[in-house]
């Protein structure tokens, strides 16, 4: 059977995620110390874990309401508006999803008609594009620069900006390159935010791990929230990736239409992962400070053994991940990296996995032990020294 012509076309020409293949070549190699995946090494803190153990043992293991349980949508709206100064009504204006990444999905599909265009700043996570395109969208790609630490700026969107851009994606802090983007830099935007109607797509999943100053989300500004589809989870703020638990804010006709397809294609998050969201909105506050506090160590310790190997590497101000320039070996990403994890048994993640204009550069993440990442930097340290040394 010719399965070519069965499976969409779409799907088929969809490349595989880039950092999932360098995860997954660690299979079975026992020697290999991975830096790859944003993956808290924390465990999810105990009175977390055990509100869902104990919404188990009661068995209230029924379906939700579509939209989640009602005390975690107002554990939310106070989490939001108590550590972020974001008011969202719990009713209309948010719902729960599978994870972040499917609160993107129902965003882009409740918004894009064919030929409709979305500016993806990159380098960016991996999901943008696909998702996109598979809804017959133009992803755009927005390419931000080293020079600029990684940001959005008027000069780069500006030209972007026509009649069918339908949204712009802003991912800060953002992953890969640790950047954020501070009220000030956001302000600038604002001019061509409002010059057409057009949406933001914010993806504010690291949003509590910045370092020296607060996150800003840009439904915070003037004119903003109106326009501003904002993505949340659990995952990063505290150790929960595997409970996939996320929610999607907006104005509620927004909403409206994306809990229409999350209701055909989800039903409900599950009920167990949403009592533990409950415990961790309403309880939560100091782990997220502890873990934040840990990440940061843990970023310094990362930045400095870099550009002590003579490693070009931009002050990430935000999530958990560095991302150094590895271009100076006359070879490129995918290269350095394969001969990384072949040769010392470090394995990171190759710049072009996160867009076409991310050649040259490799993530880092630090979302390990100070042990862990001791070990694999002093692997890399000897590679580099095979290498000749400091890039040219």
């Amino acid at each position: 059977m010719d399965y070519s012509k069965l499976l969409s076309t779409k799907v088929q020409v969809i490349k595989p995620s880039g950092i999932r293949k360098f995860f997954d070549m660690l299979s079975g190699r026992k020697d290999v110390i991975s830096l790859t995946v944003g993956q808290p090494d924390f465990h999810t803190p105990y009175h977390i874990s055990n509100a869902a153990v104990e919404s188990i043992t009661k068995n209230k293991t029924y379906y939700t309401s579509n939209s989640g349980l009602i005390e975690l949508r107002e554990g939310i709206s106070a989490y939001l508006d108590r550590r972020f100064s974001l008011q969202y009504d719990a009713a209309t204006e948010m719902f729960v999803t599978v994870g972040g990444s499917e609160a993107i999905d129902m965003a882009f599909r409740s918004i894009i008609d064919p030929g409709d265009e979305i500016i993806v700043p990159e380098p960016c996570f991996v999901c943008y594009a696909p998702l996109i395109e598979m809804m017959g969208g133009v992803a755009v790609p927005l390419y931000t620069r080293v020079e600029d630490k990684f940001k959005v700026t008027p000069e780069l969107l500006r030209p972007l900006v026509n009649e069918r851009t339908k949204a712009l994606v802003l991912t800060y802090p953002n992953n890969p390159t640790g950047a954020i983007m501070t009220r000030e830099d956001l302000e600038k935007l604002l001019p061509i935010l409002t010059s057409k109607d057009m949406l933001v797509l914010s993806d504010e999943i690291y949003a509590e791990l910045t370092y020296g100053r607060k996150h800003c989300s840009v439904a915070t500004l003037p004119d903003m929230r109106e326009r501003t589809i904002i993505i949340g989870g659990f995952s990063k703020a505290y150790a929960m990736t595997g409970w996939r638990l996320g929610y999607v804010c907006a104005p509620a006709p927004l909403i409206k239409q994306m809990l229409k397809l999350h209701q055909y294609g989800i039903m409900c998050a599950a009920t167990a992962s949403q009592f533990a969201g409950v415990e961790a909105v309403n309880h939560g506050d100091e782990d997220i400070e502890y873990m934040k506090e840990q990440y940061n160590f843990r970023r310094t310790y990362v930045t400095n053994r870099l550009r002590e190997m003579g490693l070009d590497c931009f002050e990430p101000e935000g999530a958990f991940y560095v991302f150094p320039y590895i271009g100076g070996f006359g070879m490129t990403s995918d290269e350095f990296c394969d001969r990384l994890i072949n040769e010392k048994g470090v394995a990171i993640v190759p710049g072009g996995a996160f867009g076409a204009g991310s050649e040259g550069f490799a993530r880092i993440s630090y979302a390990y032990s100070i042990e862990h990442l001791e070990e694999a930097l002093n692997r890399m340290e000897a590679f580099i020294r095979d290498l000749g040394g400091k890039a040219d």
